[in-house]
């Protein structure tokens, strides 16, 4: 928006009730692909384990992940 108006950011941000610094934040937050990705796999492969089944066979693999994340995970 800034580019095609030749607005300020912050002018934008105020006209739009926007915080500037919501505009600028850049998450910190490792990438979760490769670990849904093999989660998708493992219920795949074995239909019948529930998420704390899934959750020692992570663990055994080296992944140290809180259960819930895999539970909202294997229920999608």
């Amino acid at each position: 928006m800034c580019g095609e108006w030749q607005v300020l950011i912050r002018r934008a941000c105020v006209v739009l009730e926007f915080d500037t610094s919501s505009y600028h934040y850049k998450s910190c937050r490792p990438d979760q692909a490769p670990l849904a990705a093999r989660i998708k796999a493992i219920c795949e492969t074995r239909v019948r384990h529930g998420y704390r089944r899934v959750d020692v066979l992570l663990r055994r693999e080296g992944w140290h992940v809180n259960q819930k994340r895999i539970r909202r995970s294997t229920m999608s």
